[in-house]
């Protein structure tokens, strides 16, 4: 029997000191705990803290745009060591993945991406993910690696996705640890504080966002800390953290990847009467379109609002945006094929 994937991810907060430097005991805990999970799960490891375990390697460093690429180009490679050293104790190969936000927008990349893990999961070798911070613009990066994560998660139909955070879990006013949430509502954003740490670009807000997309895609997420004995094994099995319970979902995996990993270009405003013909499983006709913001050409994806402006959808466009504005309010023109929409 095929093993279920797993998806782990350790922000900058959870892995490096103070100062950005990578804290070596942590990261040989962590090796500890995944060699123990590794028999019986394909693990994927998305490892943040690159930038802060390189920045000190360039001088006079201010943190611009171009000094953190610079310094994620040093800190990968240091990285990357400490975890290739600490996983050969466990006789653990583990591989470099560098991704960018295309690699998911595109079908054909994302396919390739999945052949190679599968193929180093064959070899019992672990992926450690990381976004190529080298080369990511600012309009197509990840917001955060919870978003990368999140996107792998999705893309390859993980049985859990575990997010590791330094306050080790979500908690309510109080400080306490929340740890069941079965659905989300505005009680759940509430208790988010908005701090995070100077290192890291996410925060709990960015992990919340994250969690509701995964467990829409029928994703179990737990989001846990390591400040006490097999952390990682008492989160999977409920016993620490917070756990996001998986909603039912008969999604393809294709249309998983549409409703996650896709990178929408434009956006299509529709009526009231569209909506509840996408909720009914029908196709985007011109007629129900009330505004068309961006641009975008035949076969690209658009997010779909609602009148509140709200995302309710994602879809491939069957006609591009010139054409789409020149034919509004008109019958039986199909903007986006019922094959082709993602609800949210």
């Amino acid at each position: 029997m095929s093993k279920p994937v797993l998806v782990l991810k350790f922000g900058t907060a959870s892995i490096t000191k103070s100062t950005g430097e990578p804290n070596e005991p942590v990261m040989v805990d962590i090796a500890r705990q995944v060699a123990a999970l590794h028999p019986y799960y394909k693990i994927v490891l998305v490892s943040s803290g690159a930038v802060g375990a390189g920045k000190a390697q360039i001088r006079d460093y201010r943190g611009d745009i171009s000094q953190r690429k610079a310094a994620a180009a040093v800190g990968n490679l240091l990285l990357l060591n400490q975890y290739s050293r600490f996983f050969s104790i466990y006789g653990i190969s583990i591989a470099q993945s560098l991704c960018e936000r295309h690699h998911f927008a595109n079908r054909d990349q994302f396919l390739q991406l999945k052949q190679t893990y599968e193929e180093l999961w064959a070899n019992d070798i672990i992926p450690i993910a990381n976004e190529n911070d080298v080369v990511s613009n600012r309009e197509l990066k990840f917001s955060d690696n919870d978003e990368l994560a999140t996107l792998i998660a999705v893309g390859f139909g993980a049985e859990a996705l575990m997010l590791c955070t330094s306050v080790g879990g979500l908690l309510d006013a109080d400080g306490q640890i929340i740890r069941q949430v079965t659905h989300f509502d505005e009680r759940i954003f509430s208790v988010v504080r908005t701090e995070k740490s100077s290192l890291g670009l996410g925060g709990m807000a960015s992990k919340l966002t994250f969690a509701k997309l995964a467990t829409r895609m029928g994703i179990r997420v737990v989001i846990f800390g390591l400040n006490e004995p097999d952390s990682m094994g008492k989160a999977l099995r409920g016993e620490t953290g917070t756990e996001f319970s998986p909603q039912p979902t008969t999604m393809s995996a294709r249309n998983r990847w549409l409703g996650s990993g896709s990178l929408a270009v434009g956006q299509i405003w529709v009526d009231a009467g569209a909506v509840r013909a996408l909720q009914q499983r029908r196709s985007l006709l011109a007629v129900g379109v009330r505004d068309v913001i961006g641009e975008f050409a035949t076969g690209e994806m658009v997010e779909i609002l609602d009148e509140q402006e709200m995302t309710i959808a994602v879809a491939r466009a069957r006609i591009s945006s010139a054409t789409l504005a020149q034919q509004l309010n008109q019958q039986n023109v199909e903007v986006a094929n019922a094959n082709d929409i993602v609800l949210l």
